[in-house]
């Protein structure tokens, strides 16, 4: 809590000579907008749930390089790393656990049957992004089980204008990058292009990377319907010394490939809109013990997903009506895990209702899920209902004035295993074919506050979940095991608060402070050793301050102090600056500057301090 204090009262310092902003207009902060998102289209300070929103602006000025750099900055959300770039990254929401968390680009379900590691396989380069989206709190209600702690959508660039950019950098651990990116408009369709390799020789033994990311959109015409296109490719070669065998496995590398095509459209007609999506998603991981004899322990894992999905609303009598459904097949394909096949359809319908002058809002909900093989799998007592899973929920708003809104929502929500949960066989790690589905029953009370330069956002909840898996044991000799470990019962509290304002000098600056508070109680367990789900963040703290020195230079520091529930601590400063010329422009990022030790999962050291030199070439 002292630490905490500390942070607010240095924002308080920092924003006490705001009066030269006398002469200048107040900064506006957009109502955002879930553009991507099959909900009905609500600004931020109209929804009754937790979402934040980091823009294009915030992004390209932040310290990160990745997506997973770039959400760690974010209260709330735990992104535990292990080596450099998020070479394998998990993401973790108000204290779930990976497999609970669902991952979209522009609303596009990027989950994966096999495990919920490969969640950030799909990963999008910070240049193409308008905005990521982060809805905190159960999601299921809208995308089923996968959002069983929260979500996270990504929303890539749609106006794309004339230019092209190269950039190349280079930095410690003999770190190489270069990135290509051309826009293009044409008479009836644009189309955006972007190609980015990574390479380092690691910081320590056996942390060697090679990356490619490919990224294509184009917006086109058919009979005046535009019809949006999307494409990604990413493939990983890395070292993965320690990553997930004991920390003495120092010889393991890793392989990943992720892809991505979706089509999407939206139509409107009156106070009717149809939004459907056509896609298809494939992730391969190939998993070595040793990297120069792959005889020893191997691992080829290959899934495919192809969906359909419909989603629209409707103004009506009572408010806004949503609704929508997501048919896909997904089929996995792999040499420890056999081969699976599952179709799924999740379908949701939700009214928002405004009453008493729009003060009160009250939007129920519910969504329902089909797994085709769910009672083959799982240990289900024998009822109609074997394969059916509902989800429901309601949101509720009370806006006292045009800037603050008091809001709280509940939900429902289901896990079913992933088929690693299930099957998955190895000497030090092992699945369990008789567990149970996970269940969690989420509520939650918050307070918004948005005016002009300054926004707040305050929330509490509460998840009381049964029946949890994670890979436990009772001794350091005996192997992981997935379980169901009976009962916990999660307590959070959140802050964010972002401002933007003037000093003398009269350049702007915005801060970003950031707290979240996690306790976890568990209940009814016998086991002594948990590997994922029992070392939540119990103290988060975040901040970043940008700031303008003149025209041409822009700075950034982030700052980031973590406890976990083990009672590990550690602070990490990043600072990034950049300078603009011409058509150049030169920027510097140092990572890590008090050099502090830390890991964030099975005992993997993250690097210490590094720095990173690019220069950026524009045509416009």
């Amino acid at each position: 809590m002292k630490k905490l204090l500390f942070v607010i009262f240095i924002f308080q310092s920092l924003t006490i000579p705001t009066n030269a902003q006398d002469n200048k207009e107040e900064i506006k902060l957009d109502q955002v907008e879930l553009i991507s998102s099959p909900r009905i289209e609500i600004s931020d300070a109209d929804n009754s749930i937790s979402i934040l929103t980091i823009s294009n602006e915030e992004i390209q000025k932040s310290t990160a390089t990745s997506i997973s750099e770039l959400l760690q900055q974010v209260a709330g959300l735990d992104i535990r790393r292990r080596g450099a770039e998020g070479m394998q990254a998990d993401l973790y929401i108000r204290g779930g656990s990976f497999d609970q968390t669902l991952l979209l680009i522009d609303g596009i379900k990027v989950e994966d049957p096999q495990t919920g590691h490969h969640t950030m396989n799909m990963t999008i380069p910070l240049g193409v992004i308008e905005k990521i989206e982060i809805i905190k709190g159960s999601a299921s209600r809208i995308y089923g089980q996968n959002a069983f702690t929260g979500a996270v959508n990504i929303v890539t660039k749609n106006n794309i204008k004339n230019d092209a950019s190269v950039e190349i950098g280079g930095g410690s651990f003999d770190q190489k990058r270069g990135s290509l990116t051309i826009q293009k408009e044409l008479k009836n369709s644009d189309i955006l292009f972007n190609y980015n390799r990574k390479e380092s020789e690691g910081y320590r033994y056996n942390t060697d990377y090679k990356n490619d990311e490919f990224f294509i959109k184009s917006n086109f015409k058919i009979k005046d319907q535009k019809i949006s296109a999307i494409g990604v490719f990413n493939e990983r070669k890395f070292g993965a010394n320690g990553f997930y065998a004991s920390p003495l496995a120092i010889d393991q590398y890793e392989e990943t490939q992720a892809s991505l095509v979706g089509f999407s459209t939206t139509y409107k007609k009156n106070d009717f809109t149809i939004k459907p999506k056509l896609y298809w998603k494939r992730n391969q991981d190939m998993y070595v013990y040793l990297r120069q004899d792959p005889s020893v322990y191997r691992n080829l894992h290959i899934s495919n997903k192809v969906g359909v999905e419909l989603n629209g609303s409707k103004l009506n009598s009572l408010g806004n009506l949503g609704l929508g459904f997501d048919l896909s097949k997904v089929s996995l394909s792999s040499n420890n895990l056999g081969q699976r096949n599952r179709t799924m359809l999740n379908m949701f319908i939700e009214q928002q209702v405004k009453f008493n002058n729009d003060k009160i809002d009250f939007t129920p909900g519910i969504a329902i899920s089909y797994f085709s093989d769910v009672s083959t799998n799982l240990n289900f007592k024998d009822n109609f209902f074997n394969n059916l899973f509902f989800y429901p929920g309601v949101d509720f708003g009370y806006r006292f004035n045009e800037n603050m809104k008091l809001y709280s929502n509940v939900g429902y929500t289901y896990r079913i295993p992933t088929y690693t949960d299930l099957f998955y066989s190895s000497p030090t790690t092992l699945g369990n074919e008789n567990l149970k589905l996970e269940k969690a029953l989420t509520k939650e009370i918050g307070l918004k506050y948005l005016k002009n330069n300054f926004n707040l956002n305050l929330s509490l909840y509460r998840r009381d979940a049964s029946d949890i898996i994670d890979y436990v044991r009772n001794s350091e000799s005996e192997p992981w095991q997935a379980n169901n470990i009976r009962e916990i019962i999660t307590d959070g509290f959140e802050l964010n608060i972002g401002y933007k304002f003037y000093l003398s000098s009269l350049r702007m600056h915005s801060v970003n402070v950031g707290y979240s508070n996690i306790n976890d109680e568990l209940l009814e367990t016998n086991y002594i050793f948990s590997r994922y789900a029992l070392n939540s963040l119990k103290n988060q703290i975040t901040t970043t301050y940008t700031f303008e020195i003149n025209d041409k230079i822009d700075s950034t520091i982030a700052f980031k102090n973590s406890e976990r529930l083990d009672d590990e601590k550690y602070t990490i400063i990043d600072f990034r600056t950049s300078y603009k010329l011409n058509k150049f422009t030169l920027s510097v990022i140092l990572n890590n500057i008090l050099d502090t030790e830390y890991s964030e999962t099975n005992l993997v050291p993250m690097p210490g301090f590094n720095s990173l030199v690019g220069i950026n070439y524009s045509i416009n």
